[in-house]
């Protein structure tokens, strides 16, 4: 439970950060860098195992879910870094609202549950298609519908404070 604590706090703290950084990554001659070139989620992303959960405060209030497909499932079990190319990551959020209904059981405000969709973000490696943000491709949805390439031109600069990591926050919680 401890071990969780921690996990929570370190992507909260790094989340917040990134917020406020609003870089666009760029090839030396300035053009920018392709971001995520798909119009779709990957197919099935729901049924991929969940890697952690968080709860992220402050301006966005929102529980989040971090699910792997496979290959970057067993990255995270092994502590493998850099992790290999066709691994990927969704992070699913939700807005995060006081149970009225478990609190009037518990006699007290304590249960928070997942209140509507805000959005879904993907990271996916491909070390040589997306070589100048680290290898990753980053890619979000709202209402199930692709953010255009100036909408996530924070995102590799978010990451860059856990380059050491393979730019992931989310460490694995077995």
């Amino acid at each position: 439970m401890k071990r969780i604590g921690y996990v929570l706090t370190a992507v909260i703290s790094l989340t917040g950060a990134g917020a406020y950084i609003s870089l666009v990554p760029a090839h030396a001659d300035g053009a920018a860098t392709p971001v995520f070139d798909v119009n779709q989620m990957p197919a099935g992303y729901r049924d991929w195992k969940v890697v952690s959960v968080a709860h992220e405060a402050g301006n966005l209030s929102d529980l989040r879910a971090v699910l792997g497909n496979d290959i970057a499932i067993k990255a995270y079990r092994e502590g493998k870094l850099p992790f290999p190319d066709g691994a990927i990551i969704a992070r699913l959020a939700w807005k995060y609202v006081p149970s009225e209904e478990n609190n009037k059981v518990f006699g007290r405000e304590q249960s928070f549950v997942a209140g509507d969709a805000t959005n879904v973000q993907f990271m996916v490696k491909d070390s040589k298609k997306y070589a100048a943000t680290g290898g990753w491709g980053f890619a979000q949805f709202n209402d199930g519908k692709p953010v255009d390439a100036a909408g996530l031109g924070g995102c590799f600069a978010c990451h860059v404070p856990v380059k050491d990591r393979d730019y992931l926050f989310t460490r694995y919680a077995p």
